[in-house]
Protein backbone atom coordinates (compact mmCIF):
# COMPACT_ATOMS: atom_id res chain seq x y z
CA UNK A 1 0.00 0.00 0.00
CA UNK A 2 1.28 3.48 -0.83
CA UNK A 3 1.99 6.03 1.87
CA UNK A 4 -0.73 8.48 0.77
CA UNK A 5 -3.41 5.79 0.97
CA UNK A 6 -2.13 4.61 4.33
CA UNK A 7 -2.27 8.13 5.75
CA UNK A 8 -5.89 8.47 4.60
CA UNK A 9 -6.73 5.16 6.28
CA UNK A 10 -4.96 6.14 9.52
CA UNK A 11 -6.87 9.42 9.69
CA UNK A 12 -10.12 7.48 10.33
CA UNK A 13 -12.42 10.39 9.44
CA UNK A 14 -10.41 12.85 11.55
CA UNK A 15 -8.85 16.09 10.40
CA UNK A 16 -5.04 16.06 10.18
CA UNK A 17 -4.95 18.80 12.85
CA UNK A 18 -6.47 16.38 15.38
CA UNK A 19 -3.99 13.54 14.91
CA UNK A 20 -1.29 13.14 17.59
CA UNK A 21 0.00 9.68 16.57
CA UNK A 22 0.54 8.29 13.09
CA UNK A 23 1.85 4.80 12.30
CA UNK A 24 2.80 4.21 8.66
CA UNK A 25 4.96 1.09 9.15
CA UNK A 26 5.43 -1.30 6.22
CA UNK A 27 3.75 0.86 3.59
CA UNK A 28 5.73 1.90 0.50
CA UNK A 29 6.86 5.37 -0.40
CA UNK A 30 7.41 6.33 -4.02
CA UNK A 31 10.99 7.24 -4.99
CA UNK A 32 12.14 6.87 -1.38
CA UNK A 33 10.45 10.12 -0.29
CA UNK A 34 7.66 11.02 2.10
CA UNK A 35 4.28 11.51 0.43
CA UNK A 36 0.96 12.66 1.82
CA UNK A 37 2.38 14.07 5.05
CA UNK A 38 2.17 17.86 5.21
CA UNK A 39 2.15 20.88 7.55
CA UNK A 40 -1.51 20.34 8.50
CA UNK A 41 -0.43 17.64 10.99
CA UNK A 42 0.28 20.37 13.56
CA UNK A 43 -0.47 18.29 16.68
CA UNK A 44 1.56 15.22 15.66
CA UNK A 45 3.72 14.00 18.58
CA UNK A 46 4.56 10.45 17.44
CA UNK A 47 5.35 9.35 13.90
CA UNK A 48 6.43 5.86 12.87
CA UNK A 49 7.69 5.14 9.36
CA UNK A 50 9.52 1.85 9.90
CA UNK A 51 10.32 -0.31 6.87
CA UNK A 52 8.85 2.01 4.24
CA UNK A 53 11.89 2.10 1.92
CA UNK A 54 12.54 5.73 2.85
CA UNK A 55 15.83 7.14 1.55
CA UNK A 56 15.32 10.89 2.00
CA UNK A 57 13.85 13.19 4.63
CA UNK A 58 13.84 16.19 2.26
CA UNK A 59 10.03 16.27 2.02
CA UNK A 60 9.47 16.02 5.77
CA UNK A 61 7.06 18.82 6.77
CA UNK A 62 7.56 21.06 9.78
CA UNK A 63 6.31 19.11 12.78
CA UNK A 64 6.98 21.38 15.74
CA UNK A 65 5.27 19.18 18.34
CA UNK A 66 6.85 15.91 17.19
CA UNK A 67 8.68 14.21 20.06
CA UNK A 68 9.14 10.63 18.85
CA UNK A 69 10.19 9.57 15.37
CA UNK A 70 10.62 5.93 14.33
CA UNK A 71 12.60 5.51 11.09
CA UNK A 72 14.07 2.03 11.55
CA UNK A 73 14.71 -0.44 8.70
CA UNK A 74 14.81 2.09 5.86
CA UNK A 75 17.57 3.04 3.40
CA UNK A 76 18.44 6.47 4.80
CA UNK A 77 22.12 7.32 4.42
CA UNK A 78 22.19 11.08 5.05
CA UNK A 79 20.27 14.33 5.10
CA UNK A 80 19.54 14.22 8.83
CA UNK A 81 20.10 17.96 9.24
CA UNK A 82 16.48 18.37 8.14
CA UNK A 83 15.37 16.94 11.50
CA UNK A 84 17.00 19.74 13.46
CA UNK A 85 15.17 22.30 11.37
CA UNK A 86 11.77 20.62 10.95
CA UNK A 87 11.39 18.81 14.30
CA UNK A 88 12.87 21.08 16.98
CA UNK A 89 11.26 19.24 19.92
CA UNK A 90 12.35 15.74 18.94
CA UNK A 91 13.47 13.71 21.97
CA UNK A 92 13.41 10.14 20.59
CA UNK A 93 14.75 9.00 17.23
CA UNK A 94 15.29 5.42 16.00
CA UNK A 95 17.52 5.11 12.93
CA UNK A 96 18.50 1.46 13.39
CA UNK A 97 18.69 -0.67 10.27
CA UNK A 98 19.46 2.23 7.91
CA UNK A 99 22.48 2.72 5.64
CA UNK A 100 24.30 5.29 7.76
CA UNK A 101 28.04 4.61 7.49
CA UNK A 102 29.78 7.64 8.99
CA UNK A 103 29.36 9.40 12.29
CA UNK A 104 29.62 12.67 10.36
CA UNK A 105 26.10 11.93 9.08
CA UNK A 106 24.80 12.17 12.64
CA UNK A 107 26.66 15.40 13.51
CA UNK A 108 23.60 17.52 12.70
CA UNK A 109 21.71 15.62 15.39
CA UNK A 110 24.46 16.37 17.90
CA UNK A 111 24.05 20.08 17.21
CA UNK A 112 20.33 19.68 17.83
CA UNK A 113 21.02 17.95 21.13
CA UNK A 114 23.48 20.67 22.12
CA UNK A 115 20.88 23.34 21.39
CA UNK A 116 18.38 21.54 23.62
CA UNK A 117 21.01 21.17 26.32
CA UNK A 118 21.79 24.90 26.12
CA UNK A 119 18.09 25.71 26.49
CA UNK A 120 17.85 23.41 29.50
CA UNK A 121 21.04 24.87 30.95
CA UNK A 122 19.61 28.37 30.66
CA UNK A 123 16.47 27.26 32.47
CA UNK A 124 18.49 25.50 35.15
CA UNK A 125 20.75 28.53 35.48
CA UNK A 126 17.72 30.78 36.06
CA UNK A 127 16.35 28.37 38.65
CA UNK A 128 19.75 28.26 40.37
CA UNK A 129 19.90 32.04 40.46
CA UNK A 130 16.49 32.19 42.11
CA UNK A 131 17.56 29.59 44.68
CA UNK A 132 20.75 31.54 45.39
CA UNK A 133 18.77 34.73 45.91
CA UNK A 134 16.44 32.95 48.34
CA UNK A 135 19.41 31.54 50.24
CA UNK A 136 21.01 34.98 50.44
CA UNK A 137 17.78 36.48 51.78
CA UNK A 138 17.54 33.75 54.39
CA UNK A 139 21.17 34.28 55.41
CA UNK A 140 20.60 38.02 55.73
CA UNK A 141 17.52 37.41 57.86
CA UNK A 142 19.45 34.98 60.09
CA UNK A 143 22.29 37.46 60.48
CA UNK A 144 19.85 40.21 61.44
CA UNK A 145 18.20 37.91 63.96
CA UNK A 146 21.58 36.92 65.44
CA UNK A 147 22.63 40.56 65.68
CA UNK A 148 19.35 41.42 67.40
CA UNK A 149 19.75 38.50 69.82
CA UNK A 150 23.36 39.46 70.60
CA UNK A 151 22.33 43.06 71.15
CA UNK A 152 19.56 41.91 73.53
CA UNK A 153 22.07 39.75 75.47
CA UNK A 154 24.57 42.59 75.73
CA UNK A 155 21.81 44.88 76.90
CA UNK A 156 20.81 42.39 79.66
CA UNK A 157 24.44 41.94 80.77
CA UNK A 158 24.95 45.65 80.87
CA UNK A 159 21.85 46.13 83.03
CA UNK A 160 23.08 43.46 85.55
CA UNK A 161 26.35 45.19 86.22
Amino acid sequence: MEMKKRINLELRNRAPEEVTELVLDNCHCVNGEIEGLNDTFKELEFLSMANVELSSLARLPSLNKLRKLELSDNIISGGLEVLAEKCPNLTYLNLSGNKIKDLSTVEALMEMKMMKMKRKMKLVHLKDMKKRRRKMRRRKMRMKMKLAQNWEREKKWASHT
